[in-house]
């Protein structure tokens, strides 16, 4: 019988792993990461960002992850990419963020696999054979031909929603957005030398400026949007908010366009993607939701022909959620 696996188990990989007990999906049959089991095992246990889980996990060594009633296979893959073609993975899941160009994805194929479905935003558009986010185009897949398959980054989905429903709505000439972002694993807690010389300096102390790749995926799915953007890191631990300037097609008021938010929330494809919020509230609110996109209505906003929207979402676990959901139909396609 055919399998996933989880390569990566880190911040999003345990996210994943947990969202896919929550909806009940089929779970990964092997988890493969260079870390030691009974310490992966214990910060899935107890996440700073969201607490003490509800599943009772332990190990049987380093071989076996327990969660609840089930056992998964654990591999530790310092020497490499485990024999996927001989434990019978039809489909990777890859949260490592090693994987973001063609070559790092092939790496699974050429190991078995016949399908790898990349957690990060490919560096360009020929390092992946597709974008598909959850209610934007995910019914696209071809088995045939999309092969590695990216499913952006926790922005790209934050965006892509909102786009969706002005586009559909009121269509776009063009636009900027700026994300505000809390800090990952990529910066540095205190002030130390960095690839990125923005990041040198302490994650948890500053407001640093940053690239987004988010402006390349939504390309993937639009190739005539004219939208590109910056982000900023800050110093909190999850959840974020991208501001989204556009000039529409067509004249609308802001009560037309939250009218629009409203609708696509409540039915559609959507609905369980989308929420909006209707009073006025801070990051905390949106800690732990699984939405992938959160229109806070109160910012909604126009001036002459720029209309500006601002999208909350939880960079980890809405990302999570939509990754285990993209999972799950794309292993149900290649079956």
């Amino acid at each position: 019988m055919a399998k996933i696996a989880l390569y990566g188990f880190g911040r999003i990989g345990r996210q994943f792993l947990k969202a896919t007990f929550k909806n009940s999906g089929v779970l990964p049959a092997v988890i493969a990461d260079i870390q030691s089991l009974p310490t992966l095992a214990a910060l899935l246990s107890v996440d700073t960002n969201y607490g003490r889980w509800d599943q009772n996990v332990s190990t049987d060594g380093e071989t076996t992850l327990n969660v609840g009633d089930k056992s998964i296979s654990y591999i530790n893959s310092k020497e490499g990419i485990p024999d996927w073609g001989a434990l019978g993975i039809e489909l990777v899941v890859e949260c490592s963020g090693r994987a973001t160009t063609r070559t790092g994805a092939q790496a699974h194929i050429d190991r078995g696999a016949k399908y790898v479905l990349v957690s990060a935003p490919s560096k360009s558009l020929a390092d992946c054979d597709a974008v598909l986010l959850k209610g934007i185009n995910l019914e696209d897949f071809d088995p045939d031909s999309q092969k590695i398959i990216s499913m952006g980054s926790c922005t790209t989905n934050a965006l892509a929603i909102p786009i969706k429903v002005i586009l559909e709505n009121f269509g776009i000439q063009y636009g900027l957005f700026s994300t505000v972002h809390s800090y990952t694993n990529t910066q540095s807690l205190t002030d130390q030398p960095m690839k990125d010389r923005r990041d040198s300096w302490a994650a948890a102390e500053n407001i640093i400026p940053s690239s987004s790749g988010a402006a390349k995926a939504l390309q993937f799915i639009w190739k005539d949007l004219k939208i590109t953007g910056k982000a900023y890191r800050i110093p909190t631990r999850t959840g974020s908010i991208a501001e989204l300037n556009l000039v529409t097609e067509k004249d609308c008021t802001p009560e037309e366009v939250k009218e629009a938010f409203r609708k696509a929330a409540q039915s559609g494809e959507l609905k369980g993607v989308l929420d909006v919020l209707e009073d006025e509230w801070t990051s905390a609110r949106i800690v732990g939701d699984s939405h992938s996109s959160l229109i806070d209505l109160p910012l909604t906003i126009k001036e002459g022909n720029l209309l500006s929207i601002a999208s909350w979402y939880d960079n980890e676990w809405g990302f999570a959620n939509r990754l285990a959901e993209v999972t799950q139909y794309l292993f149900k396609r290649v079956q």
